[in-house]
C-alpha cells in the first residue's frame, strides 16, 4: 500500500513539474463506492442482490433443517431403530451435510457472480457520466477516492455528489 501511494505522490509531483508553466492541472476525487450506494440505480441493483441472498439463505436453511430433522431422529431412535436403519440415517444425514456444502459453494458462486454483473452493468452506466463532468469542469484527473492511495483530498474537489445526481436524473 506504501508503494502505491508513493507512485501516486510521485506520479502527481512528476506531471505537476513537467507541466510548470503550462495550463493549471485539475484534480478531481470520486467515491465510486458511495455512487453505487446512494444512486437510484446502485440501490436497485442492491436491492435485488440482497433478495438473492435471502433467497438462497432460504434455501440453505430448509437444507439445513431437514439434515437437523434427521440428526434428531437418530438421536431420539437410535437404540429403537436397527443398525440398517441407523446406517441408513447416518447416510442420509452425512449426503444431506454433502449437498448442503455443494449447495453453499454453488450459492456462493452464484452470488460473486451476480455481484461482478450487477456491478459491471453499473460501472458502465456510471463512467460517460463520471467522463462528462471531468469534461466540463475540465479536469486533467480524476481519481477513485479510496482506491487510488489517497490520503486526503479536500471536499471542494470531490464530484461525488454531482455524479450522484447526474446519474439519477440520466436514468
Amino acid at each position: 500500500m506504501a508503494k502505491t501511494i508513493l507512485r501516486t505522490v510521485l506520479f502527481v509531483v512528476a506531471i505537476g513539474v513537467a507541466t510548470s508553466g503550462m495550463a493549471q492541472i485539475n484534480i478531481a476525487v470520486i467515491d465510486i463506492q458511495r455512487v453505487v450506494t446512494d444512486s437510484d440505480a446502485g440501490k436497485e441493483s442492491l436491492g435485488r442482490l440482497q433478495k438473492l441472498q435471502d433467497a438462497k439463505i432460504a434455501e440453505g436453511r430448509a437444507i439445513q433443517e431437514t439434515m437437523d430433522g434427521l440428526r434428531e431422529q437418530l438421536s431420539k431412535q437410535r437404540f429403537t431403530l436397527t443398525e440398517s436403519k441407523v446406517a441408513e440415517l447416518s447416510k442420509q444425514i452425512e449426503d444431506k451435510g454433502i449437498a448442503m456444502q455443494r449447495f453453499q459453494d454453488d450459492a456462493q458462486r452464484e452470488l460473486d457472480e451476480a455481484r461482478r454483473t450487477a456491478l459491471a452493468g453499473l460501472e458502465e452506466r456510471i463512467l460517460p457520466v463520471i467522463d462528462e463532468v471531468g469534461k466540463e469542469r475540465k479536469m486533467t484527473l480524476i481519481f477513485n477516492k479510496f482506491q487510488a492511495g489517497l490520503v486526503y483530498a479536500d471536499e471542494s474537489v470531490d464530484i461525488t455528489d454531482e455524479v450522484i445526481r447526474r446519474f439519477n436524473t440520466a436514468q
